[in-house]
């Protein structure tokens, strides 16, 4: 099935006009085309599908899978034979190659390892294809013509403050195509201090700003302050999830919309929110189950402990009736914004920023992600995990591979956490290394930062 970029977008705005009777044929037909390739293509899915019959339509059929569970069988999960996990992981951990295709053909991206392990992910051509027909979706649900003449007289310039230089799915998106924008693309790193961040904005003045959902809260901030005077036309927060409150407070403060979409390395495309704070699952090429712990459906209406999630485009490394460990709540009734395709609302993405007292008695407040995505690029760590024990001191707790030499990896994971606080007058800031492991949470996850609990 080798569609055509045209014909995928065709597809996409044809199937949300035909309304939820063919959504479902599309997704029922795609399951079914997947399960196979995975079957014939992957050892893996081979010994998991073997009793299962010859054509699946129904995702209840399959066995639940998970991160922990596939990374373990890498080179039997993978479709393509050249792909073995001694060739991926050196690929992911330099520097020079962030961004680059490996093997010459599948860009690869890695996670922070919330669930307990840290992922390594391959995209397909097919993947790339669809992902831009689903943008081309969800731009359109965003924008009117007036937005898009006002983006146009803006220069379309747009700005991202992400992880630059990482082999996260944001650091490898910048790489690969921000050189394609030219000069009307600025990529800030997210480890950059507010106050420089807050200069470069306001010289370079975006139409369309994107960052981290914590980090877009902070620009707010300063928005409302006046330090940050820009116009944007469209926000578009990532990776984190806020209260709906908080969104309506950013769009408020920039005078702009609020792009929010829910995404995962795993499945890039998953949903796209309308104008009523609901997030569209994009059903066609998802399949996205609410479930109980014991991965039992949940009704509508209902929060669910987790969620299972099946990705019917990516054939290189199929993510199958997958624990995406999030918990969401699907809408029992039609959203009022008229969207055909499933709303739901993400419960468990909310991360925690980290508020640190300077010398001279301010205030500084770090999202968790300016550290993961620092500490992540060091070699031999498979978790990290930093709790703040007292207002000025953090406790390390870090999770290493076998192979990894622990001193030689504490050093630097000290050096790395130490630059960070130094660049926000943070110097007195005591960094300990734990003894213990990380923890998971009640939910099952591993938070990278665990802040000071305080009086409410």
């Amino acid at each position: 099935m080798n569609e055509s970029f045209l014909s995928l977008c065709l597809d996409t705005r044809r199937a949300r006009k035909q309304g939820p009777t063919a959504l479902a044929q599309r997704q029922r037909a795609r399951l079914a085309d997947i399960v196979g390739f995975a079957r014939a293509n992957s050892p893996c899915y081979r010994a998991l599908y073997q009793n299962l019959p010859e054509q699946v339509e129904d995702t209840a059929l399959l066995p639940v899978t998970n991160k922990q569970e596939l990374m373990a069988h890498f080179d039997d999960w993978v479709t393509d034979r050249e792909v073995t996990i001694e060739k991926a992981r050196p690929f992911v951990e330099n520097r020079d190659l962030f961004g680059k295709e490996f093997l010459g053909k599948y860009p690869v991206i890695t996670t922070s390892g919330t669930t307990g392990t840290h992922g390594i992910f391959l995209y397909d051509k097919r993947t790339h294809s669809v992902v831009g027909a689903l943008f081309l979706r969800m731009m359109g649900a965003w924008l009117n013509v007036r937005d898009i003449v006002r983006i146009i007289a803006g220069g379309r310039r747009i700005g991202a403050i992400l992880a630059t230089g990482t082999p996260t799915a944001t650091g490898v998106g910048i790489t690969r195509f921000g050189p394609r924008l030219g000069k009307a693309f600025q990529a800030l790193s997210v480890h950059t201090p507010l106050p420089e961040l807050v200069a470069a904005l306001n010289k370079f003045q975006p139409a369309i700003l994107t960052s981290y959902a914590t980090v877009t809260k902070l620009l707010a901030s300063e928005q409302e302050t006046g330090r940050l005077h820009i116009n944007p036309v469209l926000i578009i927060p990532v990776a984190e999830g806020l209260a709906v409150d908080e969104y309506d407070r950013i769009a408020s403060a920039f005078n702009a919309k609020i792009g929010n979409s829910y995404a995962a390395s795993e499945c890039p495309f998953i949903s796209y929110s309308c104008e009523y704070g609901w997030q569209h699952v994009n059903s066609d090429w998802v399949v996205l189950e609410p479930v109980d712990a014991d991965y039992r459906p949940v009704s509508p209406g209902v929060q669910s402990h987790t969620v299972l999630i099946s990705n019917l485009a990516n054939r290189v490394q199929p993510i199958l009736h997958y624990d995406l460990g999030d918990s969401i709540l699907e809408r029992p009734d039609p959203c009022p914004c008229g969207n055909p395709l499933p709303a739901i609302r993400v419960q468990g993405r909310a991360a925690d920023m980290l508020i640190l007292p300077t010398e001279y008695g301010e205030r500084v407040t770090m999202p968790p992600l300016l550290f993961g995505t620092s500490i992540y690029q060091i070699p031999g760590i498979e978790q990290f995990q930093m709790v703040q024990t007292a207002p000025t001191s953090l406790r390390v707790r870090l999770h290493l591979t076998d192979s990894a030499d622990p001193d030689r990896v504490w050093q630097a994971v000290h050096t790395e956490i130490a630059h960070l606080l130094s660049k926000h007058k943070l110097n007195h800031v005591t960094v300990e290394h734990a003894e213990e492991p990380p923890e998971q949470s009640p939910g099952g996850k591993y938070r990278e930062v665990i802040p000071l609990k305080r009086d409410a």
